[in-house]
Parts: C-alpha cells; sequence; structure tokens
C-alpha cells in the first residue's frame, strides 16, 4: 500500500510517473487530499530545497522535481477546490522595476509553491504600484523582490518603502538577488533576505511563524 513517506521520496527524487502513481493511489486508499499535499508533496520539495541550498542539486534536478510535484497537483488541485481547501498562505512575486532577469525570480516561486504558498507571479520589471495593487487584492502574506543588477536596487528600496506605506497589516517584504545583501536589507527596511533560493524557503515559512 502507498505511504506519504513513498509520495516525498518519489517527488525529491523527481520521479514523475512515480509521483503520479502513488498520489493516485493515496487517493484511491482514502486519504485527504490535503493530507496528500501537505504531508506527502510540500515534505518532498523541502527536501529539495534544502539539497539546493547545500548545492547538492542544481536547478535542472529542482526543475524536474517540480515538474513531477506539478502532475500531482493537477490531479489534486480539482479536489481541493471542491472541498474549499487553499494554499495556506499568499505570496506575491516579481523583479524589480527595470531589472528584465527572472530565473532566481523563478526558482524561488516554484520553491514557495512546493511550500503551500499560493504564488502571484508578476513577472519581470515590476514597479512599487504594481506590487502593491497585488498585494492587496491577493490579500497577500508576503512579497518577495528579485534584483540582478546594481542599477536596479534604487527601484527595489523604492518599493520596500512604498509597500511598507501602504498600510498592508500582516504583509511582509523579502527581498534577494546577486548584488543584495542583508546589510541593504536593513537600510530599506526589508523584513527579510535570501541570498538564494532554498534560503528563500526557510525564511518565508519562519516569517509565517512555521518550524524549518
Amino acid at each position: 500500500m502507498a505511504a506519504l513517506s513513498d509520495l516525498t521520496a518519489a517527488v525529491a527524487a523527481g520521479q514523475r510517473p512515480e509521483t503520479i502513481r502513488l498520489t493516485q493511489e493515496l487517493l484511491a486508499a482514502g486519504t485527504l487530499p490535503q493530507d496528500v499535499v501537505e504531508r506527502g508533496l510540500v515534505p518532498g520539495m523541502a527536501i529539495v530545497g534544502e539539497r539546493f541550498r547545500r548545492n547538492e542539486i542544481f536547478v535542472p534536478e529542482m526543475l524536474i522535481a517540480a515538474r513531477a510535484m506539478k502532475e500531482a497537483l493537477k490531479i489534486l488541485e480539482p479536489l481541493l477546490v471542491a472541498a474549499g481547501i487553499q494554499p495556506k498562505y499568499t505570496a506575491v512575486i516579481g523583479t524589480a522595476q527595470g531589472d528584465l532577469h527572472d530565473i532566481g525570480k523563478n526558482l524561488v516561486a516554484i520553491l514557495w509553491r512546493g511550500a503551500n504558498f499560493k504564488v502571484i507571479d508578476l513577472g519581470t520589471n515590476v514597479s512599487a504600484e504594481r506590487y502593491i495593487a497585488a498585494a492587496r487584492e491577493h490579500q497577500a502574506h508576503l512579497v518577495g523582490i528579485s534584483a540582478l543588477l546594481t542599477t536596479t536596487m534604487p527601484a527595489m528600496k523604492e518599493a520596500v518603502i512604498a509597500l511598507k506605506a501602504a498600510g498592508l497589516t500582516g504583509t511582509k517584504v523579502v527581498i534577494g538577488g546577486a548584488p543584495v545583501t542583508q546589510d541593504f536589507a536593513n537600510e530599506i527596511g526589508a523584513d527579510g533576505f535570501a541570498p538564494d533560493a532554498g534560503t528563500a524557503v526557510e525564511l518565508a515559512r519562519r516569517l509565517m511563524g512555521e518550524t524549518t
């Protein structure tokens, strides 16, 4: 009989057919869809994020695991919607205005989804006004801003300051990217800084009051 731990291992290994099969078997055996997500898929992606953070795996392996999780979610999402179950948290993410680089931002979005966040991806070149509008519309718990270019760090600062001034109660703002540092995050009033995608998951969960 399929076990949730088997599903976790399959996701972590990026075994897409096995992930699909185990998801179907668990549902057929009466496992709640929410448990399949929270006790099967999410721990698997947590393993992937930790391995990525430690440089034990790299972007291709992480994407393979993400695709396996995505296939399982295709099966689970209609059941979750029917039961009125939503991801635990909502995050808005994008790159700073003037910055068109999105690889790092995309990796963070993948891992946040795997950590049970609903992720609203605004893409690249995102203005402060768009972050604020999206955070309000989706009642975001978290806003993530990425920058690869030092020239777009002023826009990142402007967005963080604007978000903090917008009166978004309970919304945390985090930043990351190659030129960004913890000192810069402190200087502009961000709630956190992540040097890489794996750390961004730990940071997000910590800010939501969860253990990592």
